[in-house]
């Protein structure tokens, strides 16, 4: 397991492990620098004032900045062929990025009581000019050219946003204007986003690359072949549960199946699954890992500050959804081996769940005292820190687990290559933020989308699913769900949805890049793994997560499926929902539990079945269960008799 990507944002061109590259005294400088960084965090967020260090105003977030652009520099290479060296012309570029962060930090106080962002001295705009040009070098090769490409829009917008027409039109501004607004504004570069990162994320990270190196990777996927293993299919529900652990931990889509993929998709083509359906299904479980608590990811921790509600909200409104989404994969899974005759995995190959518990209970408890401190204690900044010092601390016991100098490094390598990835982006983003903040074009693009859908929640819904969706494609997660919670959650939330509900609309809809194509991220990467072919992998993929397209509207028009609402509601919603997932699976492998393969007519009445329990109302929820219920008894008393008549 990696504790990067959207813990770190994943970049949507999913750049190479930066470990070939850093060699030498560039090495050293990049774990000086993430060791600098960490500290940073640690102290601001302690109030530890080492050595009398205690950065005030925004200072700190201008350091941290500097700090992990220039990590990013040295990290991650500004073309293919500087893959595996770091060239003469990222030493210059890591110095400025110091240097204008440096000034900016040092005059932090100062910049808020004096309004720097609307007047400030020569040198001060220069700096900021600068951090400008660095920041979209550094989203450029964290993030790719498609997410450069919107930075530069909406960061330029306000340039010429007074000769846009309709609602397009926005308050104009100069360049100096811009950019001291763009830098030293606090809607921008230095916004909620980056806020969230410094306040919040860098300790997560800090657990994720904890678990990492001390093996909880490997445990995790022992723990799930042990509970799973022997089941029909079991290589596949190994499959989905440890990268449904493992991505709930880390929040990577990429770097989780690079990590259990070359595990789990070998052992499922031994028993029986094609190389594209193995593929497809490690693809769809480490994309879920985004979706799933305590972590996330960033997005989640960035929902949370957009939303104004405590981070346990948000883990608590996104368990049901995830949940039911991990439930489909099994359904389908379970249902194809079934279909196939498929077997569990040989006994020789799953290990005991008692010794797999007695060696690997420090990861368990520290995640569990870590889950209690969010959902509890209300201590999000301080709970993944004190987690990682109880398991680093046990660990220490466990001679296989300890850390030791070389796990230490890795540690420090993946913090800094994880965190750097994550600001450059989120800097990035920042710029549409500001852009369209600073504009004032965000509100009368929500105004507008009212006026289009003329009251109709399905229109908006569909336009935002759309939307969405083809963001994805070119932006990493927290880029497209940052942009739409500003242009589109506002209009939801006054068209009368719940707000939560229809900020989790947005993160789900903005993952569906990841396995349909055109683009399908995950689904290329696990195809790689495989040896699979990738379209075929993505069309499986997108059926397989066929789940994903649905659950948004699910919980977006039925709170209770969020855990909002009355307990007698959220059990029947639950209840509902299970038995219509169920019934979609049975439908999509053509298999139905104690009728066997199903004929087209009946595959497609299943489907009917499941797609009407789908609508909240107590109506389509009797015609549902009612069809269902029909097509188990024309088995029972008309299909299956005339099957055992003689002759």
């Amino acid at each position: 397991m990696k504790a990067s990507s959207d813990v770190t944002a994943e970049p949507s061109n999913a750049p190479e492990s930066p470990s070939s590259r850093l060699q030498g005294f560039a090495y050293w400088c990049a774990m000086g620098l993430g060791t600098l960084g960490l500290l940073m965090a640690i102290n601001q967020t302690f109030n530890l004032k080492i050595l009398g260090f205690q950065p005030l105003g925004n200072a700190y977030l201008y350091y941290l900045i500097g700090v992990f652009l220039a990590a990013a520099f040295l990290c991650f290479p500004a073309w293919s062929g500087a893959r595996h060296r770091v060239p003469w012309y990222d030493w210059p570029l890591a110095l400025a990025a110091l240097g204008a962060c440096g000034y900016l930090g040092y005059h932090g106080l100062i910049m808020i009581q004096l309004g720097w962002d609307y007047m400030a001295p020569i040198e001060a705009t220069a700096a900021s000019a600068v951090l400008l040009v660095l920041v979209l070098e550094g989203v450029r090769r964290c993030g790719g050219w498609p997410l450069l490409a919107v930075a530069l829009l909406f960061g330029t917008y306000p340039l010429y946003a007074g000769s846009m027409p309709g609602f397009l039109w926005g308050n104009e501004y100069g360049l100096a204007e811009t950019i001291r607004a763009h830098v030293m504004g606090v809607e921008s570069i230095i916004g909620i986003p980056m806020q969230v990162v410094a306040q919040l994320v860098i300790g997560f990270v800090v657990f994720g690359a904890a678990l990492t190196v001390t093996g909880g990777g490997e445990f995790f996927m022992r723990f799930s072949t042990a509970l799973m293993g022997r089941s029909r299919g079991g290589p596949a529900k190994v499959s989905v549960l440890s990268s449904g652990i493992l991505g709930s931990l880390s929040g990577s889509v990429i770097s989780n199946i690079l990590t259990t993929g070359p595990i789990t998709i070998p052992t499922m083509k031994k028993t029986g699954y094609p190389a594209h359906y193995a593929a497809a299904i490690e693809a769809c479980a480490s994309t879920g890992g985004t979706l799933m608590p305590p972590i996330m990811g960033a997005v989640a921790f960035i929902m949370a500050s957009f939303l104004g509600v405590p981070y346990s909200e948000i883990i608590i409104a996104a368990f049901l959804p995830a949940l039911l989404f991990y439930l489909a994969l099994i359904f389908q899974v379970d249902i194809y081996a079934a279909k196939r005759g498929l077997k569990g995995m040989p006994e020789a190959d799953i290990p005991s769940m008692k010794e797999t518990l007695k060696d690997g209970w420090p990861y368990l408890f520290s995640l569990a005292m870590l889950i209690y401190m969010l959902l509890f204690m209300r201590l999000e900044a301080y709970a993944p820190y004190y987690a990682t010092v109880v398991l680093l601390g046990i660990s220490m016991f466990k001679r296989r687990h300890r850390l030791n100098l070389k796990r230490a490094l890795a540690f420090i390598l993946d913090l800094t290559t994880s965190v750097s990835n994550l600001v450059a982006i989120l800097a990035g983003i920042g710029l549409v933020v500001g852009g369209l903040s600073y504009t004032g074009v965000a509100g009368a693009f929500s105004r507008e989308l009212l006026l289009y859908a003329d009251g109709s929640i399905p229109l908006m819904l569909a336009a935002g699913a759309v939307t969405s969706f083809v963001l994805g494609m070119g932006m990493t997660v927290s880029a497209c769900y940052i942009f739409l919670s500003i242009l589109l959650a506002p209009a939801l939330v006054n068209a009368g949805l719940n707000p939560l509900a229809s900020h989790l609309f947005i993160l789900y809809w903005g993952m569906m890049s990841y396995i349909t194509p055109p683009v399908a991220l995950a689904a290329i990467t696990a195809a790689g793994v495989a040896g699979a072919n990738a379209s075929k992998t993505g069309l499986y993929a997108m059926r397989l997560g066929g789940i994903l397209f649905i659950l948004p509207f699910l919980f977006v028009l039925n709170p209770s499926l969020i855990l909002q609402g009355a307990l007698g509601d959220i059990l029947v919603s639950v209840v509902t929902a299970v038995t219509a997932i169920w019934l979609m699976a049975s439908a999509m492998e053509g298999y139905l539990y104690r009728v066997g393969v199903l004929a087209w007519p009946l595959r497609i009445l299943v489907m009917i079945s499941g797609v009407v329990l789908i609508y909240p109302d107590i109506v389509t929820d009797a015609i549902g269960f009612s069809l269902a219920g029909l097509i188990y008894a024309w088995h029972q008393w008309v299909r299956r008799p005339m099957s055992l008549k003689p002759g």
